[in-house]
């Protein structure tokens, strides 16, 4: 089985759909039935995959498409010239990591969908105003047309049959990938960090993570002594909506030298942090799967969230919850000085999360697909080339 990955997106550094990226590839290259992945991005975000791609084997082939990074410039591409490359590349299946416009009856091959969430509609303010209205647009147009969904938690399912019911049937739950990474702290670590002195909070500038009330909770341990003077709150995650905000309330709390915005960070970098940060802080109002949450367990990091389903289905019995009522700054600083006063708790396995046991399922919905009486696609038919000189992949990978 040949499989197509379009994981063209605009951000350079990893977020969460990048590292969605990152595992449906690992998950598919799990089982032997997968002969090629063929892995589409930007240009722009080939310095960001390769270091997670360094231990791909042989049927692993990235493409990097030298567009230019605007968001006309990719729904352009995923919606004329996708269909072309997975011509050319003879797809059995090509797997959107993400809504992406695409035109009806374009491809000769299955096209599966990965929902993360429905932010466009539950939380129109991390987009703004203009851009809501394109994402809930695109997200409309690809769940119609697309010939699978995989939601990523049961909540993410849950949100896909509220705002399209009709959607549900052709959708089925598989988690993302969070595999333990073995880290060597001495060579990986953050150097402006001391061990067990900082609070961590992985989460992207956006209105539905919180990160001003991580702050004002920070502020409030500070002042309340709880943390030691050397504490630091890191917050590792990709700028958007809510930076220029988050950036002023540090210099109104000044805490400009206590609190640190990180948007680089490497995968062993982010495993330093998990391991050694005192707390993971997690006061999302919403979330589609809970990354933070799944790879802080795998640490074995303390962790304190929000009491929000996605969180609910992750983590368990191994995270302390947060209930969104009352003063959540008074909650959230009883419940992390509480916590402080544990031991770190042992790393959790997580199985049900491994490339191997997320690669079956992803298998399961391809197959299913080939078998269905009403796909119309036939898993051992060639689908046709199109001209040699209509988009020349050769010209758009390296």
């Amino acid at each position: 089985m040949k499989v197509v990955i379009a994981a063209l997106s605009a951000p350079p550094h990893l977020n969460g759909v990048s590292r969605h990226a990152i595992g449906l590839a690992r998950a598919l290259l799990s089982s032997r039935a997968v002969t090629k992945v063929h892995f589409l991005a930007g240009a722009w975000q080939k310095a960001m995959f390769q270091v997670a791609f360094d231990s791909m084997d042989a049927r692993f082939h990235p493409h990097w498409m030298p567009l230019q990074d605007a968001n006309f410039s990719r729904l352009f591409w995923y919606f004329h010239e996708l269909p072309h490359i997975a011509s050319q590349l003879e797809a059995d299946v090509v797997h959107l990591t993400f809504p992406a416009p695409i035109a009806a009856h374009a491809f000769r091959c299955p096209v599966a969908l990965t929902l993360h969430d429905l932010y466009p509609f539950e939380i129109p303010e991390n987009f703004g105003l203009c851009k809501s209205a394109l994402a809930r647009w695109t997200v409309r147009q690809c769940i119609r047309r697309v010939d699978a969904i995989t939601c990523v938690s049961m909540s993410t399912r849950a949100q896909l049959e509220r705002w399209f019911p009709a959607a549900v049937g052709k959708t089925t739950i598989v988690p993302n990938v969070v595999d333990p990474i073995p880290v060597k702290e001495t060579e990986c670590r953050c150097e402006m960090l001391d061990e067990q002195s900082f609070i961590l909070c992985v989460a992207q500038h956006r209105p539905n993570k919180n990160v001003p009330l991580a702050i004002r909770i920070f502020e409030r341990l500070v002042q309340d002594e709880v943390l030691p003077p050397r504490a630091r709150l890191l917050v590792v995650g990709i700028p958007g909506p809510e930076t220029k905000k988050i950036q002023a309330q540090i210099l109104d709390a000044r805490l400009s030298g206590r609190v640190y915005l990180s948007s680089g960070l490497q995968d062993a970098e982010l495993q330093w942090c998990y391991r050694n940060c005192a707390v993971l802080l997690a006061p999302s109002q919403t979330e589609g799967f809970g990354l933070p949450v799944a790879e802080g367990m795998l640490a074995g990091c303390r962790i304190v969230c929000s009491d929000i389903p996605a969180f609910r289905e992750i983590g368990g019995d191994g995270c302390r919850f947060v209930a969104w009522e009352g003063s959540l700054v008074d909650s959230y600083a009883a419940t992390i000085r509480e916590v402080l006063t544990l031991p770190r708790p042992p790393a959790r396995e997580l199985t049900q999360l491994s490339s191997v046991s997320v690669g079956r399922r992803y298998l399961d919905v391809y197959e299913n697909l080939f078998c269905s009486p009403t796909s119309g696609f036939d898993k051992l038919s060639q689908p046709e080339r199109v001209h040699e000189n209509v988009n020349p992949l050769d010209s758009r990978s390296t």
